[in-house]
Order: structure tokens, then C-alpha cells, then sequence
């Protein structure tokens, strides 16, 4: 079907992941996935955190994003940790596709949908729920499930804990993030070290060492 690119949003909170394969990646394409296929099935995000490619970064995307009140950041260039939610999905997303892909015919789009449903219907290590479930409040209805002639109701109590974890995970996610941004601060800053032969300099030790060892030796 001639789509070359594959747009791919991820939920900070819930990691559920919005993605549809693409004929190019213009500015238009990117505002019009952003406002039909996010902002106006899910409502619109707090922040946008994208990379600095043209199709974010343009006139177009400021108008959107600040007509609809999202703050827009990117992410920092060649440092793909800042947008690290989609970049693992990625790493998982990618090799999917490569398994159903055929070499002769390249109609990966048609398997595109599958993927991402199979991702969000599978349980998330960092949360312990499927993206799914924390997005919609219910696990999937599978093609190969049973019909149940029954209904069952969690109880209050359930849905509690279930925020309450959720709530510890994404406080634990945005000490890292927060982490991450700071040390990217720093570095900015920090100029790199110059050295010469015959300089003494401190060697980092690595691998296993006494848990009171130190952590350098030298000079």
C-alpha cells in the first residue's frame, strides 16, 4: 500500500501504543495522526514528547499543540533514552514485523495492526498489567477466548490496589525520567576531559568487587 513510515505513539503511564503505518512522513501526516488517531479517540495529552524531525518540528505542530493547551518537548538529539518509552517498544515492535514480513512483497502494514494489539494485550514487566487493562480498566476480549455464559465484577477493592500500584510505578518512573534529565543538564555543561600521555587518571574497576571496594584505581 505504499506506506514507507510507521508513526508510533506511546502512553507514558499505562504504555499503550498507537501506531499506523504511513505513505510519508510529512508534517501534515504527523498533525493529522496526532488529532485522529490520539487526541480525538484519547483526549489530549499533558505533554508531547517527540523527536526533532521535521515532521514534529514545524509551524503546523506548534499551532496544534498550543491551540489544544499540550505542552510539546523534544527529545534530545542522538541521546534516544529521553524518548525511551517508544524506543523499547521499538526494540520489541520491529522484530515482530520481521518475522511475518515477506522478502518478495512488502506489505508489512497488513500485519501492523496484530502487532501492536499483541503488544498491548500482553502483560507489561515495569507494571505488571497489560496496557490494555490500565488504559481501558478491563483485560482484552481475545479471538480465541471462551465465551463465558456469566458476568464477573471486580470488586472496589480490586480497582484500589491496582491505582495504588500504579500510582508507586509512576512515581518510580518519574524519579528516572527526572534522573535522566538532570544528568543530561549536567553533561551539557560539563566539558570533556583532555588527556595527554604520561597524565594520571583514576581507571573506573569493573565487574565483581567487594561491596565496600572501591569503586577506582590509581593513579
Amino acid at each position: 500500500q505504499d506506506n514507507k513510515y510507521v508513526l508510533v505513539i506511546t502512553d507514558y503511564l499505562s504504555k499503550y501504543v498507537i501506531a499506523k503505518a504511513m505513505p510519508n512522513n510529512s508534517a501534515t501526516t504527523a498533525a493529522q495522526f496526532i488529532v485522529e488517531e490520539v487526541i480525538l479517540k484519547y483526549g489530549v495529552p499533558k505533554k508531547l514528547i517527540t523527536d526533532q524531525g521535521t515532521h514534529f518540528k514545524n509551524e503546523l505542530m506548534d499551532a496544534i499543540t498550543s491551540l489544544m493547551g499540550c505542552k510539546h518537548v523534544f527529545a534530545t538529539t542522538y541521546h534516544p533514552q529521553t524518548n525511551g518509552q517508544v524506543e523499547r517498544f521499538n526494540a520489541t515492535f520491529y522484530p515482530q514485523l520481521a518475522k511475518l514480513h515477506d522478502e518478495n512483497v512488502n506489505h508489512y502494514d497488513e500485519y501492523l495492526p496484530a502487532c501492536i494489539f499483541a503488544y498491548n494485550s500482553g502483560q507489561h514487566g515495569t507494571t505488571g498489567y497489560s496496557p490494555f487493562q490500565l488504559m481501558f480498566a478491563r483485560e482484552p476480549v481475545l479471538p480465541f477466548d471462551q465465551p463465558t455464559s456469566g458476568i464477573t465484577l471486580a470488586k472496589p477493592g480490586d480497582y484500589w490496589a491496582q491505582i495504588t500500584q500504579l500510582m508507586k510505578i509512576y512515581k518510580i518512573s518519574n524519579i528516572i525520567s527526572q534522573q535522566q534529565l538532570s544528568k543530561q543538564r549536567y553533561d551539557k555543561q560539563r566539558a570533556d576531559p583532555t588527556y595527554h600521555p604520561g597524565d594520571l587518571v583514576f581507571i573506573k574497576q569493573l565487574g565483581k568487587r567487594p561491596k565496600f571496594g572501591e569503586l577506582y584505581s590509581g593513579p
